[in-house]
């Protein structure tokens, strides 16, 4: 990603953080970190140091279950179970016990999603998500212009990014006072900066409906301007 697309993108953390609300909250599943863990271990056992991270792995399983065997020795020589069954037996219960724990987290943060969400900021999320098309869109050409084929190069590149950097801080205002809106429903706005935008700026850009690649793009960013500034009028009516 060129330098003037990087840091662009709203990311998921940034929209948590401007709305307050677990957005694009996903199910955490336990596979996940030990499907990452047994790679990483391979990756590592493939290396230069392979010999030395299987002998390391393999010493701390042996010796996790040696330990656990004398345990059910000392303190439960009743069991009668196998204590390397027993020892599997603890450990899907506890993989069972985690996920039922993560899914339970994961249920009550949608269920405050849908608590908190509003029309505004259904329509905002929305428009962000489409900022973001627009800026993948960009860097792939990018990529495909660097492997060779310049005639896919946008024109008048500066403007489209300058565009968008206009339309990220409409976003972010829109998406910040949407919060407190949220958050303080007999909140009266007295500041009317809030609501400052910079469609004329935008507008000013001489956008056309030609069909040259950096015209869609400054248009698809105008319209995304034009969806933000109606939702912040809709918001300050609502106060």
């Amino acid at each position: 990603m060129r330098d003037d697309l990087d840091g662009l993108e709203i990311s998921h953390k940034e929209l948590r953080q401007f709305t307050n609300l677990p957005i694009n909250n996903e199910l955490r599943l336990i596979t996940n970190p030990l499907r990452n863990l047994f790679r990483l271990v391979g990756e590592k056992i493939r290396g230069s140091e392979g010999t030395t991270v299987a002998f390391m792995g393999f010493s701390s399983i042996v010796s996790a279950y040696l330990l656990f065997d004398l345990s059910i020795k000392l303190f439960a020589n009743w069991v009668t179970t196998p204590s390397w069954f027993l020892l599997m037996l603890i450990c899907l219960w506890l993989c069972g016990v985690i996920q039922i724990g993560l899914y339970l987290m994961w249920k009550r943060k949608n269920n405050f999603l849908k608590a908190n969400m509003t029309n505004s900021l259904q329509v905002l999320l929305n428009d962000v998500e489409r900022f973001n098309t627009v800026i993948k869109v960009i860097d792939i050409n990018d990529q495909i212009e660097a492997a060779g084929n310049l005639e896919v190069s946008i024109k008048e590149r500066h403007k489209v990014i300058e565009a968008l950097k206009l339309t990220r801080k409409d976003l972010v205002r829109a998406l910040r006072t949407e919060k407190i809106l949220r958050e303080n429903k007999h909140f009266i706005l007295g500041n009317s900066e809030l609501f400052a935008n910079n469609l004329a700026a935008l507008a000013s850009m001489e956008v056309t409906q030609e069909a040259a690649e950096h015209s869609k793009l400054l248009n698809e960013a105008l319209e995304i301007a034009l969806d933000v500034q109606y939702q912040m009028k809709k918001l300050q009516g609502q106060s």
